[in-house]
């Protein structure tokens, strides 16, 4: 079997559709990714089509593939300059994929099982944004428009992951003890409610003008807002807000945990705030701040000096 159009390697709609031999990559994929969340499942996705790609310029069927594709495509990642996390991600979903592959009889051996996974460094290798780039930021955003605001408000003062902000419905929107909430689908499908700060919500409440139901954002023509327009949304406020480095949702999100470190929110706190099911994660952003500020020259010259 050769390797199938773009579309073998998409999710399919729905696990009713898959035929009960799995006999096509395209079925494979499909019940590969039901098992994941909506953000897994998409990155996942992405990858799993890359992958098609790749072996389709090379006329290698996707079942048919060798650790020699496998390591070509690391490579092909590499020259591109991707980041070790983006190439860790790419070798996590493909293995997936195989093993998914071998349960189902449909392979006697992963190509992925003895490929090297690439280092990925314990520091967050994000640049985010500071204090004074958060301020401009928002300030930018409440000028732009009341849709920039809210969204604005929503990613850097909850620090949201793009996918929950935009998930959002405006029946998510609640009161609990005297707190304005929002009701969001964190990674991996679980609900959490989260409180809203004042300015979120000055900003949230003009921008619905009395909608009571339908996504939280949405476009002039009604259709919810996609990742792809909120990541143009942010790079154009950054560059009105005069930050002169490259800024993502994301950055936005990192700039969202460090400034509650440094605001002295507890650790565990923002773990909490920031969605992170492993510590670990989070203290990566508090090693960060605190790599030179903490360092032990300090303490021992002092102490010596006293």
């Amino acid at each position: 079997m050769h390797a199938e159009p773009t579309a073998a390697l998409t999710l399919v709609a729905s696990a009713g559709n898959l035929s009960s031999t799995l006999r096509s990559p395209g079925e494979l994929a499909g019940a590969f990714l039901a098992g994941y969340g909506a953000s897994t499942r998409e990155a996942y996705a992405r990858d799993l089509r890359g992958w098609g790609h790749f072996l389709a310029a090379l006329d290698v069927g996707v079942l048919e593939a060798h650790r020699v594709h496998v390591d070509a495509f690391v490579r092909d990642g590499e020259r591109d300059e991707l980041a070790p996390a983006t190439l860790a991600r790419r070798l996590s979903a493909l293995s997936g994929f195989y093993a998914y592959a071998l349960d189902e009889g449909l392979i006697a051996r992963s190509p992925v099982a003895r490929v090297r996974r690439p280092r990925v460094s314990g520091e967050s290798p994000r640049l985010g944004v500071d204090r004074a780039g958060l301020r401009a930021l928002l300030d930018a955003a409440q000028a732009s428009s009341k849709r920039d605001h809210a969204l604005a408000a929503l990613l850097a003062l909850n620090g949201l992951r793009v996918s929950e902000a935009l998930g959002a419905n405006v029946d998510d929107l609640g009161h609990a003890r005297g707190h304005r909430t929002l009701t969001i689908r964190r990674k991996g499908g679980k609900q959490q409610t989260i409180a809203l700060a004042p300015r979120t919500v000055n900003a949230l409440e003009p921008m619905l003008g009395g909608r009571n139901d339908g996504p939280l954002f949405i476009t002039r023509t009604g259709r919810r807002l996609d990742r792809y327009a909120a990541l143009k949304t942010v790079r154009r406020l950054a560059r009105e807000a005069g930050i002169s480095h490259r800024v993502s949702p994301h950055a936005l999100r990192h700039g969202f945990v460090t400034a509650a470190l440094d605001a002295g929110v507890s650790l565990r706190d923002v773990q909490d705030a920031a969605g992170h099911a492993d510590p670990r994660t989070t203290r990566r952003y508090d090693r960060d701040r605190h790599s030179l500020d903490r360092a032990a020259t300090y303490a021992v010259a002092s102490y010596l000096a006293a």
